[in-house]
């Protein structure tokens, strides 16, 4: 095999390894067994901020080139990027099924391109007509179909909706501010900026848990926190915490030095893809013909998008990533 094409599949592999595992940010609602999505949530970000601390002291070299308000950032957008988004992707995926949110989220990239070519213009809107049509027709079928799926009647899936649309403009508001933090950054500081973010997601957690505690929303002290019993809860969250947060970061990273942007940027569209495929298999069904369309819409539209947007602008670079990286 030519080195060129090895790179490129070693790449679409790492790329593939990356989407699947921020996937698994969507299958917390169907793994808490009989404890509630709060305890989970709250295991799975306690470790994530453990492996935060991990991190920091991997890089601290790194660590000490930053300033003080870049430590705060860095800890904020963890609060921001991590728990906020991940809380809202949990809470649509509850109440709006597997189809939804993963449909909304599968727009992030565009969107984020999009305010790009607002801000900049390099790509004329009317060649985007074609791909938002499809991005739009194939959320309107989304939810349709969530709504004949799911809805009951007593508004869970509205919730959905504003859940999926929250933790739509979260991702937005921490891929603008951390892009405009890493202007600033002194180079080679990925590692610990990653790190700092998961720590801020940790503190977090443990600067909310006395408010669930009140709102007696935790099952752990009442039906206990022994492995026998919880241990499943323990596994999950050290599997998603571990995959999403750094596995996801590294594999990324890596993918985008050896794919050209174009095609990195079409592939991040599998994190939606993944995202259903796991919901339905948790479901134990397969998606409504208005589902599939719809997803089928929302993924079209992103890769045609994609595609005019980055080869009206730099064809020939190599992707960067949309979120943090470890080096």
């Amino acid at each position: 095999m030519p080195p060129t094409d090895s790179n490129t599949l070693a790449g679409v592999t790492l790329a593939v390894v990356a989407t699947l595992s921020w996937a698994l940010n969507f299958i917390a609602p169907y793994v808490t067994g009989v404890y509630t999505i709060y305890d989970l949530m709250i295991i799975r970000f306690l470790i994530a901020g453990a492996l935060g601390v991990g991190v920091v002291v991997l890089y601290r070299t790194q660590l000490k080139r930053l300033r003080r308000d870049q430590l705060f950032r860095g800890a904020s957008l963890g609060v921001i990027g991590y728990l906020g988004y991940s809380t809202c992707i949990a809470a649509g995926v509850i109440f709006g099924g597997p189809v939804l949110t993963p449909a909304f989220i599968g727009m992030v990239p565009v969107l984020l391109a999009l305010l790009g070519n607002a801000t900049h213009k390099t790509v004329q809107w009317r060649r985007l007509a074609i791909p938002l049509a499809f991005l739009t027709g194939g959320l309107l079928l989304s939810n349709i179909g969530s709504i004949n799926h799911f809805s009951t009647g007593d508004g869970s899936w509205l919730l959905g909706l504003l859940f999926s649309i929250a933790a739509v403009v979260l991702w937005l508001v921490f891929s603008w501010l951390n892009q405009s933090a890493l202007v600033n950054l002194p180079a080679n500081a990925s590692g610990a900026w990653t790190g700092l973010m998961m720590v801020g997601g940790g503190i977090g957690t443990l600067c909310l848990l006395p408010l669930v505690q009140a709102l007696d929303l935790l099952k752990l002290p009442c039906l206990g926190f022994r492995g026998s019993l919880a241990g499943h809860l323990y596994a999950w969250g050290f599997v998603i915490a571990l995959m999403s947060s750094v596995v996801g970061a590294w594999a990324w990273n890596a993918a985008s030095r050896r794919l050209p942007m174009v095609l990195s940027g079409q592939l991040i569209s599998l994190e939606s893809l993944f995202a259903t495929l796991l919901g339905l298999v948790f479901h134990q069904r397969l998606p409504t013909l208005l589902e599939a369309l719809g997803l089928a819409g929302v993924l079209v539209g992103v890769v045609m998008a994609v595609r005019i947007i980055l080869t009206s602008t730099a064809p020939d670079r190599k992707a960067s990533t949309a979120g943090p990286c470890l080096d």
